[in-house]
């Protein structure tokens, strides 16, 4: 038996393939450690070359501190040579991720299924329903790393949330590259039935969608999250920007008009979004666009990314903006979106919510809305807003 630990950077699907690696290993019959494991996995990042600095300190940390490391997830298949020359027993895993959890498994060394249950890592599980994307984005090295787009059986995803509520998991979020590519032909499934089915398991509390492409974001679904009395009021649609000429030179395949559309069918979700900042052919005027359509839409919160160039993409070769124009651009989309945070916060003074709680002191709200309130970790409570703060809305 061996010890170990794991840990991941990214998204919400990264986060998904480490619990994979993780729940594979304890089936094998080795035993996760906090401290002095004999093997670390670490699940890594390469959406920015930011990320890939940051996976490389990860690797090099766990290295002095593990016998080996298996390097795993979509820095470990873009850039192999980021994580060349540290020092230790560093193992770099390039393989598909429906294959990485057997391969790391195998080489750590099997010795039959001792453990049938694993332990409660959270009060959220993420339920990975989809990987891939068939689309090509010009700055996106996502299809370069995890291929085409392929989708789980529906009975597959149902069992597994059926296991997470058994285990105890309130909540369930659905992840994916590319969540509204999700079909099961087969058994005549798209992500609203998906939706719908999974919202109506006894014992889960709450459903969500981890993100959606505005393409995707269709009468079908919104129906479906409306009609679902489990699913949050909560959309994370990825905006990128708000300029149409930018847009085109993405190859996103929607106009600033069309993605305000869209996300208007889904009046009274929180609507938060992804943009990057400093994309080839930005100018001023085409970053005064997105701010202008960030509060048109009533995006409440944004995740910022200023350009990174990446390897493998037609745009690998372009970064015209300086970085010292990207960090101030940044800074100024940032500071709109907390004053957007505290705009939508301070609606909640005085009206109750639902809230999970899913540390010491905070959780969230049915719309994701983070609240500050004591509490059993696991619990839903109903609290009501009593006043607002930087961190969160305090609960009466």
């Amino acid at each position: 038996m061996a010890s170990f630990s794991i840990r991941f950077l990214g998204c919400k699907v990264s986060y998904s393939d480490a619990q994979e690696i993780r729940e594979r290993l304890l089936r094998e019959g080795h035993e996760e450690s906090d401290g002095g494991a004999e093997v670390a996995v670490v699940n890594t990042c390469c959406v920015t070359h930011e990320a890939v600095r940051k996976s490389r300190h990860a690797v090099a940390r766990a290295a002095r501190a593990h016998e080996r490391v298996y390097v795993t997830g979509c820095g470990a298949n873009l850039a192999e040579s980021a994580f060349a020359g540290i020092q230790g027993d560093v193992v770099v895993v390039k393989r598909r991720s429906e294959e990485t959890p057997g391969f790391v498994a195998g080489d750590v060394g099997s010795i039959g299924c001792v453990h049938a249950e694993t332990g409660l890592d959270r009060v959220r599980a993420f339920v990975k329903v989809q990987d891939g994307c068939s689309f090509s984005c010009s700055f996106c090295v996502v299809p370069l790393v995890r291929g085409s787009s392929r989708s789980r059986a529906a009975s597959a995803v149902l069992a597994e949330i059926r296991k997470r509520v058994t285990r105890g998991h309130r909540e369930v979020v659905l992840t994916g590259i590319n969540l509204g590519c999700y079909r099961d032909r087969e058994a005549g499934y798209t992500l609203a039935r998906l939706l719908r089915e999974a919202g109506s398991i006894p014992g889960l509390a709450r459903l969500r969608l981890s993100s959606i492409e505005v393409n995707h974001l269709n009468d079908e679904l919104v129906a479906a999250m409306r009609e679902t009395p489990a699913v949050s009021r909560h959309l994370h649609v990825p905006l990128q920007s708000g300029d149409d000429g930018v847009l085109r030179a993405m190859r996103r395949r929607y106009s600033a008009a069309t993605y305000l559309r869209r996300v208007a069918t889904a009046s009274g979700f929180n609507l938060t979004a992804d943009v990057i900042v400093g994309f080839p052919g930005e100018d001023e005027r085409a970053f005064e666009h997105t701010l202008e359509v960030v509060a048109r839409a009533g995006i409440t919160k944004c995740h910022v990314f200023p350009y990174s160039p990446r390897p493998g993409t037609t745009t690998e070769a372009e970064d015209p903006v300086p970085h010292a124009v990207k960090k101030k651009r940044s800074a100024r989309l940032r500071e709109a979106s907390r004053l957007a945070c505290l705009e939508h916060w301070r609606g909640k003074v005085g009206r109750e919510d639902d809230v999970l709680i899913d540390r010491p002191g905070r959780g969230y709200g049915d719309d994701y809305s983070p609240w500050l309130v004591e509490g059993k970790i696991g619990e839903l409570v109903r609290v009501r807003g009593r006043a607002v703060t930087d961190e969160g809305i305090l609960a009466a």
